[in-house]
């Protein structure tokens, strides 16, 4: 079990890896298009948005349907979930290290502060 799930969350951060399919993921975030319709603004040929649909299917991030002669992708983002979750772990990770970073900028803050108002009453005394 543990190895199909890393093996899909490496399969959906390669798919998201690239800007093409980004780009396409961002598309079909409004509905669904045709092959043609994703490839359309790229300057790449059928075979190569088909190459990145496989890739984003693979991932499970698009479906794919076959109507007739035509290709009807549309998007599904909830493989993106287990990727989130993972960033998620590194965020609370990161925010604790920025907490503990605040507050020893605040203690020296406050350290140099004491220190000068100590330098200051010494001069007005000497």
């Amino acid at each position: 079990m543990v190895e199909y799930m890393n093996d899909r969350l490496d399969a959906v951060f390669h798919a998201l890896s690239d800007p093409t399919r980004r780009a396409m993921l961002q598309d079909l975030s409004a509905g669904e298009r045709l092959v043609g319709e994703l490839a359309a603004p790229f300057s790449i040929s059928l075979a190569a948005a088909s190459k990145h649909i496989k890739v984003l299917e693979g991932a499970g991030l698009v479906r794919r349907e076959v109507r007739g002669r035509a290709h009807v992708c549309r998007l599904d983002a909830e493989p993106m979930h287990a990727g989130m979750e993972w960033m998620r772990h590194y965020e609370a990770f990161w925010r604790q290290r920025i907490d503990v970073l605040e507050a020893l900028l605040l203690a020296d803050d406050a350290a140099k502060g004491a220190d000068a108002q100590a330098t200051t009453e010494t001069e007005k005394k000497g």
